[in-house]
């Protein structure tokens, strides 16, 4: 039987097992947490322990495929030794730099090329930061790579090629070439030698890392355009993944390469999970049964950009809002609101995706609360099926690689489906138009 070895390298922990050529989810994974950590040799450290615990490589495996979190971007000097910590998709002090870009550059032109928009969370935006604010870097630095690159060569003990799903990710590919995007080149002055060759080619049995988001579209079964994974982890993303030969952008989402013939599609939230976590931090007395309730019981608006904004305005200095508090505003009231505030920003970008039919729920930050699940269906009005997956990107990065073995694996197994309460429609719907009045206001972009 075909077996692979799997991990998962998140923004908040990383996780191992090995799967058969069904795929199925027969063990709890080895697990370590690290939660906001940037430095990337102590992340490289849990890995290979999580790896050992699993098994390891050498365990009786034919393959190892992985899922790492995207975006992320290193500046390595001579000996391969980090010259900063991870500048992550949460970093936002490229913001100046992303507005100085944008005005250089035509930035629906760069977003029709790359698939991705001129924004703190990729490349373009971070690369002009350190040329602008930490010039010694940016002109010692003798690579630049993705945290999952670094990974690999410690891993491997070898320097390694960029995979194109991560290299896509990054903002800096040109999607109709999958190389590195001239023009930006040229406006970051920055060579092709300073970066990684762009490669799927497996070295000695180990598939280069995917993106997790895709992972997570290939783990709960949502690969045709049709069938949306909607994610909560640290953050939050509704994506789809599809063939195609020729892609196309559409505005407000990002599209990104996952292999030679498939792209994953969608848009991301700064705010998922975190804001679950913090609402849980900052009102220790906001817990509460929240299944008769509605936007009507509190009278907020909860503009859910605490992490600031990435789908589908992609305001570079967005912050996090609150409208309507009184002295009769409970900490119920908040965390409720600051739930549904969530839920309205998938429904903005759900709206951008056409020809979604079935809406599968995903990620441990909202599969682990079904009020939330409810909510979500609710400020969608559809309904929402939920993953019956627990590690989506594990098993997806296992999925993955089975494929390439020629194994096919099993379906997806799903779990309950979730219908938008009728009386609950009208209530919803007028709450979302207040938070996109509110987002109005608070991005500048109110126009009457």
């Amino acid at each position: 039987m075909t077996r692979v070895l799997a991990f998962d390298v998140g923004t908040s922990s990383v996780r191992a097992a090995v799967f058969d050529e069904t795929a199925d989810e027969r063990e709890e994974p080895a697990r370590r947490d690290y939660p906001g950590e940037l430095d990337p040799d102590r992340i490289v450290d849990l890995t290979r322990e999580v790896l050992d615990e699993a098994g390891g490589a050498e365990g009786g495996v034919e393959a190892v495929g992985a899922s790492c979190f995207g975006h992320s971007l290193l500046a390595l000097d001579g000996s391969s030794r980090p010259l900063t910590e991870i500048l992550s998709w949460r970093d936002t002090r490229s913001a100046d730099a992303a507005d100085w870009l944008a005005r250089k550059l035509d930035s629906s032109a760069v977003h029709a090329r790359t698939g991705c928009h001129i924004h703190t969370s990729y490349w373009p935006a971070k690369l002009a930061w350190l040329v602008q604010e930490r010039p010694e870097i940016f002109h010692a630095a003798r690579k630049f790579v993705s945290f999952c690159d670094y990974l690999y060569s410690h891993l491997l003990g070898r320097e390694v090629t960029a995979g194109i799903s991560m290299a896509s990710a990054s903002g800096l590919v040109d999607l109709r070439t999958r190389t590195w995007d001239e023009e930006l080149l040229e406006t970051l002055g920055l060579d092709t030698e300073r970066l990684l060759e762009i490669s799927d080619e497996p070295v000695e049995g180990w598939y280069p890392a995917l993106l997790d988001g895709a992972c997570s579209n290939f783990g709960a079964g949502c690969l045709t355009r049709d069938r949306a994974a909607l994610m909560v982890g640290t953050s939050g993303a509704i994506r789809t993944v599809y063939e195609t030969e020729l892609p196309q952008p559409r505005p407000g989402l990002f599209l990104h390469w996952v292999d030679d013939r498939r792209v994953v599609e969608g848009g991301s939230l700064s705010d998922g999970g975190n804001l679950y976590h913090w609402l849980e931090q900052t009102l220790k007395d906001g817990d509460g049964p929240l299944a008769d309730r509605d936007p009507d019981s509190h009278g907020l608006t909860f503009l859910a950009l605490l992490g600031g904004e990435r789908s589908p305005g992609w305001h570079q200095h967005a912050k996090g809002a609150i409208h309507g508090l009184t002295f009769e505003t409970t900490p119920l009231d908040l965390r409720q609101a600051g739930l549904e505030g969530v839920a309205f920003r998938f429904a903005e970008v759900a709206d951008f995706i056409p020809g979604v039919e079935e809406v599968v729920a995903t990620g441990g930050a909202l599969l682990r609360h079904p009020e939330w699940v409810q909510i979500m269906a609710d400020a969608l009005g559809r309904p929402v099926t939920t993953s019956g997956v627990r590690e989506a990107s594990l098993r997806g990065a296992a999925v993955v690689a089975l494929e390439r073995l020629g194994a096919a694996p099993a379906p997806a197994p799903l779990g309950p489906v979730v219908e938008p309460r009728p009386d609950k429609v009208e209530v919803f719907r007028a709450a979302r138009e207040r938070q996109r009045w509110l987002y109005e206001v608070a991005t500048g972009s109110l126009t009457s």
